[in-house]
């Protein structure tokens, strides 16, 4: 199965994938490279998310998109919480291509206020928590509104989570297959 770079140009969406940086959960990079590669059909859902987004005077900002089944071992090694992370012995949604961790950022380029941040492990990232400011809430339900008029479901865990419906009927799949490896060389 081929998955697809998603770049800026392809998607008019801005990258930032966290876990090619020491800004994660994990404090330190978990991708010898950034990389952003989806599924073709999770690809043409993130094509109209954008288009939906760009349509209010907003952009889509991703965290995350593909990760190897490698890398979610590194993560479930680090902290296995299934609260917040597949175990990947079930296999990932992101190691199947289908799946991606995302916000909005207005024009200026800046994120909007969600509550917490991306990769926030407690309880206030759930979408429906209410102890967070009104606004977040609602930019919240405006990025779940986007994303859902798109055709992604979404994670009740993780504001910043979406994934394609039937996840599960994608093969899991490791750094192997991408061109050109995303993880450190062993």
């Amino acid at each position: 199965m081929t998955l697809l770079e998603i770049t800026p140009e392809s998607h008019g969406v801005v990258l930032d994938i966290a876990y090619a940086t020491k800004r994660n959960f994990t404090g330190k990079p978990v991708y010898a490279r950034p990389g952003c590669y989806l599924h073709q059909d999770a690809a043409a859902k993130l094509a109209k998310a954008s288009e939906l987004a760009k349509a209010v005077g907003l952009r889509l900002k991703i965290f995350d998109a593909f990760r190897p089944s490698e890398a979610q071992w590194v993560l479930w090694n680090f902290r296995p919480d299934p609260e917040f992370l597949a175990d990947p012995r079930k296999g990932s949604p992101h190691s199947r291509g289908v799946a991606i961790d995302l916000t909005l950022i207005d024009g200026a380029g800046i994120e909007l206020d969600m509550g917490t941040g991306f990769d926030a492990f407690t309880p206030l990232s759930h979408h429906a928590n209410t102890d967070i400011a009104t606004a977040a809430q609602g930019n919240r339900f405006l990025l779940l509104g986007l994303m859902s008029a798109a055709g992604w479901d979404f994670y009740g865990n993780e504001w910043w989570h979406y994934q394609l419906f039937h996840a599960r009927n994608y093969p899991v799949l490791g750094d192997g297959a991408l061109d050109r490896p995303m993880m450190p060389p062993a």
